[in-house]
Order: C-alpha cells, then structure tokens, then sequence
C-alpha cells in the first residue's frame, strides 16, 4: 500500500497529515479521538535534524491530556550516516525519539507503529520498534540489519549467516521473521479498512511490551522470555 492508501483506510472523513522532506506529521479522526501522525516516508534516511522534529511532534502530543494515540507510519532508510550526524551525536538524537515515544506512551498516549515500506538499523529502532506495539502492512520489508553487515560485525561467512536465517529469523530481515520474533504484533488487511483494524488493536493493547512472549509462542526468539525472568528474578534478589 502507498502512503495516500493508508491514510485514506485510516482516515476516512479526511486528515491533515501531510510529508515534507521525508517526515509525515499531521493528524486524523480515529476511535473516538483525534489521533497524531508522525513518521518517515519515502524510504528517508534520519538524521539528527529529523529526529529532533519528530521528536517534537510527540513531546507536544504528550503534554495535553487528551490521551489520543501516537500513530507512527514508516518506510525509511537507515540512520543518516553522513559525517555532521555523526559529529553530532546521531546516537543521541535517536534515543532521544525513542525514549520520547516511550514518555508518551506512558502518560496515556498509546502508541503504534505500521510499517508499510523499508526500514533498517537505528531509524527502525527508534521509531518502529520503540512503540508499544508494531504492525505491518504487507508487503512491508523490515530489518534491523542486512546479512552482509552481520557478516562484516560477527566475521561469520556470509554463506553461514544464509544458512542460519532459512529456519533462524534473529539472523534474517524481513516481515514474516518480524512476526516470527514477535517483533510485530499482526500483519493488517489491506483489502479491509485500516480504521477499524486500528481502533481494534487499540481496544487490545497489551498492558506492556511483550514480544519476547510472543517470540517465544510463535518459536521465533525462544529465549528472550525466559532469560529476562531470570534477570528480574536475580534484580529481586531471588
């Protein structure tokens, strides 16, 4: 689906979202309430100056007391690896948007994530993956990183790496290994109306993030779960 497509499903009786230099930021009528749009678009890579204004976008929804959800629409490139982002601290400007997300989210504004194009590495992270939960629109094609990156961070042949990611989906990119991982929570209906499958997921939003749950049912990431009881269990001192 396009942009234009998605926001029509969504919003049915009009929005004023609009996309300049590659960030989507606007709104629309969703489940009762007036939901905010931030996210990327046309596969833009985000650097800092991006970051920053998103980042904007949700501090200013999570100051009013409305407690509409944050819609986060995304098909991005990677992180912006020029040298001015990376002088000035792009890692920062990153965590700084994610833990905005998280900010709102926490003070009553749900937040959710579609991805309906590309994304990869620190963009991926900070904007998709830092939602409480995540959806896909077919088609989506999601990675934290690409094989050969993995090859070059790990030094495991790459021939290896292709061998694991054909039954292992921590070690491959893609949608359907997302859903696997527990990383997305549902792939959307295209043919259906984006409005009502929405406002349904937000009628049942888990209380926390539970993708290692879901990782491990669904036999993506099997011992996420399992191992993060354990460091609670030891943070308690038990």
């Amino acid at each position: 689906m396009t942009l234009d497509e998605i926001l029509a499903s969504l919003f049915p009786d009009g929005h004023d979202v609009t996309v300049q230099d590659g960030l989507i930021a606007g709104s629309g009528p969703l489940a009762g309430g007036r939901a905010t749009v931030i996210g990327i678009a046309d596969e833009t890579t985000l650097g800092v100056d991006g970051a920053l204004r998103l980042a904007g976008l949700v501090l200013d929804a999570a100051a009013r007391d409305d407690g509409d959800p944050i819609l986060v629409l995304i098909d991005s490139g990677s992180q912006r690896m020029r040298r001015r982002d990376e002088l000035l601290g792009l890692n920062e400007y990153l965590a700084h948007l994610a833990k905005a997300l998280f900010l709102a989210d926490t003070r009553g504004h749900p937040t959710v994530g579609m991805i309906y194009g590309h994304s990869a590495a620190g963009a991926f992270i900070a904007t998709a993956l830092a939602t409480r939960v995540l959806v896909g629109v077919p088609g989506a094609n999601p990675t934290v990183m690409d094989l050969t990156s993995v090859a070059r961070v790990t030094t495991l042949p790459l021939e290896r790496l292709e061998e694991l990611a054909k039954d292992t989906p921590v070690f491959a990119p893609g949608l359907d290994n997302m859903v696997a991982m527990g990383s997305v929570r549902a792939v959307l209906d295209a043919d259906a109306p984006l409005a009502g499958q929405v406002a349904s997921l937000l009628d049942d939003l888990p209380r926390f993030d539970d993708r290692d749950r879901l990782g491990a049912e669904r036999g993506g990431r099997t011992e996420a779960a399992r191992i993060a009881d354990l460091v609670v269990e030891a943070a308690r001192g038990g």
